[in-house]
């Protein structure tokens, strides 16, 4: 018990006050933050614009073609990958919720401008290639402040609770933003897709206004150039002894976990004659084996050592895994899947906070920054690869492999000392 609560205890007996009060005011201090909750809804109303804009944007592209909507997500992509550690470093010295303030600004503006534009010209090749471009240049610089926030807002104990919701919310848009997307495009096309995204960036703009962060963290002192404050969030990431490790799980999770699912589960179902139906199965049972274990992380907070779990939840997603690939039919491959989700949930709802709590003061957006690019790098590279081995050795003997490596990297994982050790978001129990 902290001392505080301990000096409350004791101030309770001398008064006659009778000791629920004391459990009231523990129970106050673990809800999260409306400052983080306030900041949560914004994000999610933006994710929801992002995914009616992503939409439209592959939309209007796929009618050049397959080489103009792949080069139009590439434009997304690799400006995103190249800028990344660039704007971790930024958000680390101007403070992250100005760098989400112009950033949201900045898209508000571009996207009126773009649906102007769009209305009286359509959707041209060179339009949608330059809006990639915008896209990604502005979520080099966003996407590490933006998961530096919660740190901001919230006390470290209660980083796995919020980061989880966050989660659950995110899981949440994806499944109906498809949906939600396909009508309004229909309905507006790429212009009124425009004004949506535009919409929900005001909206975001707003709360990051009103709200203001909770928990200091100075600036970092600008010791060097920005390029090689840049690379120190590389140094720092891989030099600290839980946050390595942590990175390793979490490119082996985006590299040999998140493929399974997104481009895997399709060609297996494809070679095993399965339909598209009992593919779309596999996924949702996936989905509620994840949003179920997120829910509980959300209720109760961590369920354990964050990095013992997260190993641990690696092993056994792989061992769903390899349930997939080896089930003779949807039937079991569904069962398969679940058994992934509640690994994938585990990890996910573990490593972050981990991750996020185990970051240098000096460093929060640059690690994230670091967390960001290690993910993109490994699902990009293996989404080729693996695409190119399925058509050598089929998806039966990928989807096993993919298997072997998600179990031997969380055995890995389980025999690093101090990740497996950490009691990060554990100090209150």
């Amino acid at each position: 018990m902290p001392a505080s609560d301990e000096a409350a205890e004791e101030a309770g007996k001398a008064g006659g006050v009778p000791a629920p009060e004391v459990c009231d005011v523990g129970q106050a201090r673990d809800r999260l933050p409306r400052a983080y909750v306030l900041w949560l809804v914004g994000i999610l109303v933006s994710l929801v614009g992002n995914a009616v804009f992503y939409f439209a944007l592959g939309w209007a592209a796929s009618e050049y073609g397959g080489s103009i909507a792949g080069l139009t997500l590439s434009a997304i992509t690799l400006p995103r990958v190249l800028l990344l550690l660039v704007g971790g470093a930024v958000s680390d010295r101007v403070s992250a919720r100005r760098v989400l303030i112009t950033g949201d600004a900045a898209m508000l503006v571009f996207s009126l401008v773009l649906a102007a534009v769009a209305h009286s010209l359509g959707a041209p090749p060179l339009l949608l290639i330059a809006t990639g471009v915008a896209v990604g240049v502005v979520d080099a610089f966003y996407l590490p402040a933006s998961g530096s926030m919660p740190r901001r807002l919230v006390a470290k104990a209660q980083l796995p609770r919020a980061l989880s919701l966050r989660q659950v919310g995110g899981q949440v848009i994806n499944m109906g933003g498809g949906p939600l997307a396909g009508v309004l495009v229909g309905l507006a096309g790429f212009a009124g897709a425009a004004v949506v995204n535009a919409v929900t960036f005001a909206f975001t703009l707003v709360v990051l206004t009103v709200i203001r962060p909770q928990h200091a963290v100075p600036p970092a002192p600008r010791t060097a150039g920005l390029l090689k404050e840049a690379l120190s969030g590389v140094r720092v990431a891989f030099s600290h002894p839980v946050l390595c490790p942590g990175l390793w799980l979490t490119g082996a999770a985006a590299g040999f976990l998140l493929p399974v699912l997104s481009l895997l589960v399709p060609l297996l179902a494809r070679e095993e004659g399965w339909s598209a139906g009992a593919a779309g199965l596999v996924l949702a049972a996936q989905g509620v084996g994840m949003v179920a274990v997120t829910l509980v992380v959300v209720k109760r907070g961590p369920l354990g050592r964050p990095g013992l779990l997260a190993a641990s939840a690696l092993v056994m997603a792989g061992v769903g895994v390899l349930a997939l690939g080896l089930s003779p039919g949807a039937a079991g491959a569904v069962a398969a899947g679940l058994i992934i989700g509640v690994g994938n949930g585990t990890f996910s709802s573990h490593i972050a906070p981990l991750v996020l709590a185990s970051s240098p003061d000096t460093h929060l957006s640059r690690i994230q920054a670091v967390l960001v690019l290690v993910q993109s790098l490994a699902l990009l590279l293996m989404n080729n690869v693996l695409g190119a081995l399925v058509d050598l050795k089929g998806a039966t003997v990928i989807v096993v492999a993919c298997a072997v490596l998600l179990v031997g990297t969380g055995l890995a994982g389980l025999a690093s000392g101090p990740l497996r050790n950490d009691r990060t978001g554990l100090e209150r129990r």
